[in-house]
């Protein structure tokens, strides 16, 4: 395929392109699920990265075409009263997979290095505790068999702030930005401190952070696609495919009247 017809006059990815390159990688992505399932193979893929990074869209394409008892995501809210007590890792060993799933964490036990650092919402103690824990963690779920992959979405403060506004101008992703983001977006500087921090401490060779350009939210879906997919050794296990065999026909069975059924109105008549 030529440049031209991988991009436009203004070097972005052409929908084309894109569309059927995202479509390929799907398709590679179900082949993945189901060798995760035949082998029994436990897999966490963590995503952070700033508001409006483009995290939850990598995530719906991911997930678009997969099974959902296979391939779930999850993204916890505030923690209780009871959760703040407990063990910080403890709420979120809970959602790790088991045999034969995928665990997506839409954010996970980096927010403590994260918002919960730039906001305040824990201690100096509790932070470094966390920083240095954290990897002897990871460590203990790797060597449990898990395989652990961790994606940061890098986006530029000029593009947040072009999604930001466009956020506000639409109403169906209105809901995105919430009073969080607005104060995130005043402490652009605290949130790259405490991010190349993390960075510092939970970098490891055994659990590395792979950072994702995220500018252009195209190639980051098609990129972070293309890693995992590359990250996890797969074999194609599409079974063989199925003759259906001819409809049996009723034997006598007499459905009630349609009339005694409440159906949906039909708002579209013509």
């Amino acid at each position: 395929m030529t440049e031209s017809e991988k991009y436009n006059q203004h070097g972005e990815l052409k929908k084309s392109f894109y569309e059927g390159e995202l479509e390929r990688l799907q398709v590679e992505l179900i082949k993945l699920q189901e060798w995760v399932k035949q082998k029994g193979l436990k897999v966490v893929i963590i995503f952070e990265g700033r508001d409006a990074a483009g995290k939850g869209g990598v995530i719906k394409r991911i997930t678009e075409k997969l099974n959902p008892r296979i391939a779930r995501v999850v993204a916890l809210g505030t923690p209780t009263e009871k959760e703040k007590n407990q063990w910080y890792f403890q709420r979120y060993v809970s959602q790790l997979p088991s045999a034969g799933e995928i665990v997506l964490f839409d954010r996970s036990w980096y927010n403590r290095a994260g918002v919960e650092r730039v906001m305040g919402f824990c201690s100096d103690d509790e932070y470094w505790e966390f920083l240095r824990s954290c990897p002897n963690f990871e460590r203990m779920l790797i060597r449990s068999g898990i395989i652990l992959l961790k994606y940061w979405f890098s986006v530029s403060e000029d593009e947040q702030e072009k999604r930001f506004q466009a956020r506000l101008q639409d109403p169906t992703k209105r809901w995105k930005l919430s009073d969080m983001d607005l104060k995130s977006r005043e402490k652009w500087i605290e949130y790259s401190k405490a991010k190349d921090e993390m960075l510092s401490y939970t970098d490891t060779k055994l659990s590395p952070w792979f950072v994702v350009d995220a500018d252009s939210k195209k190639k980051a879906r098609l990129n972070t696609i293309r890693h995992i997919l590359s990250k996890i050794p797969y074999e194609d296990l599409t079974p063989e495919p199925i003759e259906l065999s001819e409809r049996k026909h009723s034997m006598g069975y007499v459905r009630p009247p349609m009339q005694e059924q409440t159906f949906v109105g039909d708002f579209y008549a013509r």
